[in-house]
């Protein structure tokens, strides 16, 4: 619907331009050539308006945008040989045209100067200031409607495409999170079943007693994980920090370390706690993966307005990839989310120490967002810039017709002209352009009386119908009253301007010229009104949408974890029991069954990683999409060159996505572009992808989820490949990344 009221508002609007200047030229020289050729560049003129540089989706930086920009040039000024006086309402077209097709500031220049060369060129038959400051304030006006009108419809589609990104940003954090609950709450309770299987299958028959202890944890481990599923599934998880210190002590006993638990702390939050018992537990997952420690303490203590964890051991681990799990960047992620650090160390002994502080009582949460494109603040000011504007440009233009009449109604007419204006500026940029802005039925016809008092005492008094700026009050009419009074009211205005401009002794062409202006000046306020109130409808539907998409990718995690784990676990906690049952009556049955619970779990906690993993994923494509809509978004041209990445591996692509994501949230974030260029280029041993772009960044930051420059190079270099960002020699911002590709 706003595209639709959008177009409808082009329309009349820019034929209610063209029909003022056919009915000047039919007044001012009535022949038949000259009415047929002017009617042709009319005609001429809506259509490239219309159909080239007014069309959502048309590529205004391509030759035919510019080849249509000379052909307007060249049916705005050209006929100004024939038509010098008729022809000067042209140049508003050509000035919107030239804002829409030129790029950077000197489109704002070359628009200037169209609207100059307005009043320089009418300086030549028309001696008088005052006309020729009208003819160009009138062109700066009626090019910013040309620009306005033409813009904001595709800037309604670009932010409906924009909202969608948002939703799917919201999606890929809530991917990263379910990625990461599932790492912390399953891989544990997987790694710690099929350690105590094995356990358990060494221990039947020998020392039965402890076989049955085992395989009771067992039990216990197997239910409290299906619990998990459904815990992570409806999103409400609050890990025990005492349940996590008995269970650390229990694998890390059966693993055969040598383990102190000192415990010494005040009560804690929730949110505190879930973090300090999420530590522990990843912590002790690390340890007996990664090292061959043989002693641990953990050493829990608080005191104040603060808690800690410690958790040392005499094997220090190798190197992992902590993007394959949650790791120590995850961890540090949640203590600093809720004001707390993260410490992990090796000492010159040998040791290796995990130590993480939180406070007692978190800081408050920050809803989850992904980054902030800046297309949509964009938006919203320009929306509201040019609406304050075309009003302030709408009452220039009054004052400066007024002015015509000064010898006749003297300074205190033009007073009286400049009071009545600047209220009705008053009321319409405080109260009647104002999204968020709600009258009631007394205080609207309030509004509406002092308006109508504006427009109609002074023409009574000074008896000229250009003192006031009545299309300002039929459009807060249509704004501010129920929909069909409101263009009762509209229509009822619009019809009074013919018997406002008979009443004062105008007729024929002056009659019409008030009509059409009063429609235009009316329906400009509606349209761009009513469009900034859904640019910021658009705003606030962001988190709705967001939070609907986050809802339905719940439910098709839950629908995953049940059919990948939901079997795998029920199979673990049956045969666990069965296991039980037959320790003493049959071991050789009891050993079998426990191969077939160790191999079961082998393959939930495949299925654990495996189904991390495809949540953690990037693809380029998708990566490359959401890419061009945040930069269009951000009114950032955007040139897309990418080779085809079919046959790349898929380290090579999902790295390329990471710092692709990375760059252009880089870009929007720190950085005041107005071009960027995305290309890649892949041969047969080598991958290379450029981003470039005329923004110099302000800052190198790291981003908030650790991504960083520093990052994307170690990701990069992983691969055998390398990362470069810098000036380039031509004074633009470039970020290149380097991936040799494997042999065949």
């Amino acid at each position: 619907m706003s595209r639709r009221l959008a177009y409808f508002v082009i329309s009349v609007v820019f034929a209610n331009y063209l029909l003022d200047s056919f009915l000047d030229v039919v007044k001012v020289s009535a022949t038949p050539a000259r009415i047929v050729g002017s009617l042709a560049c009319l005609l001429a003129i809506g259509y490239l308006q219309l159909r080239v540089f007014s069309r959502p989706g048309a590529d205004l930086r391509s030759g035919r945008a510019y080849l249509a920009l000379g052909a307007m040039a060249a049916l705005v000024y050209g006929p100004l040989l024939f038509f010098p006086v008729e022809w000067t309402g042209m140049h508003g077209f050509l000035a919107g045209s030239v804002l829409l097709v030129l790029p950077g500031r000197i489109r704002w220049l070359v628009y200037g100067a169209v609207a100059l060369s307005n009043g320089l060129i009418q300086a030549w038959s028309v001696q008088d200031l005052s006309t020729q400051v009208y003819y160009v304030i009138a062109s700066l006006v009626s090019g910013l409607v040309v620009y306005g009108l033409s813009r904001l419809p595709s800037q309604v589609k670009q932010l409906e495409t924009v909202r969608s990104e948002l939703a799917s940003l919201a999606v890929s954090q809530e991917r990263l999170r379910f990625a990461r609950d599932l790492h912390d709450l399953l891989g544990f309770s997987l790694s710690a079943i099929t350690l105590k299987v094995e356990l358990a299958r060494k221990l039947l028959g020998a020392h039965t007693e402890r076989a049955l202890r085992e395989l009771a944890e067992i039990l216990g481990i197997a239910r409290e994980a299906l619990a998990d599923v459904r815990a992570v599934a409806s999103s409400y998880r609050e890990l025990s920090l005492t349940d996590e210190i008995e269970s650390a002590r229990s694998v890390l006993t059966a693993a055969g370390v040598a383990v102190t638990i000192e415990t010494d702390h005040q009560e804690l939050s929730p949110r505190s706690r879930t973090v300090l018992a999420t530590v522990l537990r990843e912590g002790v997952t690390n340890l007996l993966r990664h090292s061959e420690a043989t002693r641990c303490t953990i050493t829990i203590s608080g005191a104040g307005c603060s808690a800690s964890i410690d958790i040392v051991n005499d094997g220090a681990p190798a190197e992992v990839d902590a993007e394959r799990g949650s790791g120590l960047t995850n961890l540090a992620t949640r203590a600093t989310a809720i004001g707390g650090s993260l410490l992990a160390q090796t000492s010159a002994e040998g040791t290796y120490r995990l130590h993480a502080e939180v406070p007692v009582e978190p800081v408050a949460e920050e809803p989850a967002a992904g980054p902030q494109p800046a297309g949509q603040p964009m938006a919203t000011r320009f929306a509201k810039m040019l609406f304050t504007v075309l009003v302030v440009g709408y009452g220039l233009m009054s004052l400066s017709q007024v002015a015509f009449d000064y010898p006749r109604i003297g300074l205190s007419g033009m007073a009286v002209a400049a009071l009545a204006t600047v209220v009705e500026l008053g009321l319409v940029l405080g109260l009647v352009g104002r999204p968020h802005v709600r009258l009631n039925m007394a205080n609207t016809l309030a509004v509406l009386a002092v308006m109508a008092g504006c427009v109609y005492v002074p023409v009574w008094i000074y008896e000229n119908p250009l003192i006031a700026v009545p299309g300002f009050l039929a459009g807060s009419a249509a704004l501010l009253l129920p929909r069909p009074f409101g263009w009762m009211a509209f229509l009822a205005i619009g019809t009074g301007q013919y018997f406002v401009w008979t009443a004062t002794g105008f007729t024929g062409s002056w009659v019409v010229y008030g009509l059409i202006a009063v429609t235009n000046h009316g329906l400009v306020l509606y349209a761009l009104t009513r469009l900034r109130s859904m640019v910021t409808e658009l705003h606030e539907a962001r988190e709705e949408l967001a939070t609907a998409a986050v809802a339905q990718e719940r439910l098709r995690f839950a629908r995953d974890l049940h059919d990948l784990l939901g079997y795998s676990l029920s199979a673990i906690t049956l045969k666990s029991e069965l296991t039980h049952r037959l320790a003493v009556i049959d071991p050789d049955r009891a050993r079998q069954e426990l191969t077939e619970v160790l191999e079961i779990s082998r393959q939930a906690l495949a299925d654990v990683r495996s189904v991390a993993l495809s949540y953690r994923e990037l693809s380029f494509d998708e990566e490359t999409q959401s890419a061009q809509a945040l930069l269009s978004a951000a009114d950032i041209e955007v040139t897309v060159r990418i080779d085809a990445c079919d046959q790349l591996p898929k380290e090579v692509t999902v790295t390329l996505a990471t710092v692709l994501r990375e760059g252009v949230t880089n870009l929007l974030r720190h950085s005041k572009a107005e071009h960027c260029e995305i290309v890649l280029a892949s041969s047969r041993h080598l991958v290379t992808m450029d981003i470039v772009n005329d923004g110099i960044p302000t800052v190198e930051r790291r981003s908030r989820d650790g991504s960083g420059i520093g990052n994307l190079t170690t990701r990069v270099r992983a691969l055998g490949g390398d990362l470069h960002a810098g000036l380039t020699p031509e004074h633009t911002y470039r970020l290149r990344a380097e991936i040799p590709l494997p042999l065949n």
